[in-house]
């Protein structure tokens, strides 16, 4: 009879790895924070979000299609403009709980 091998069950396999360290590089920049946390509660475009943050419109898009990537924020069309909101639940009650216990005294 063949002995079978047990695994870890805490052990992760590398794309949940991969996944989980992407997600907090995302969590790690202060910019992609600010926005993430705009974008919690109501969508916004890039220009509200750059007037919303004192950010430049580059600098906003450049966060928001890292973001996208990771399907962190998805967004609509109206006309040309695009509407950002946040995309992963898990993701922004993460962030919560981080703004929570930085403010905790």
């Amino acid at each position: 009879m063949k002995e079978e091998v047990q695994t870890n069950p805490h052990e992760l396999d590398e794309e949940t790895l991969f996944v989980v360290s992407q997600t907090f590089k995302a969590l790690s920049d202060p910019t992609r924070i600010r926005i993430l946390n705009l974008l919690c509660c109501a969508e916004h475009s890039v220009n509200d979000i750059s007037e919303a943050l004192n950010l430049g419109q580059s600098t906003v898009s450049h966060q928001l299609r890292f973001l996208k990537n990771l399907r962190l924020v998805k967004f609509r069309r109206e006309g040309t403009t695009l509407f950002y909101s946040s995309d992963d639940i898990h993701v922004m009650n993460l962030l919560h709980q981080a703004i929570d216990h930085a403010k905790h005294e």
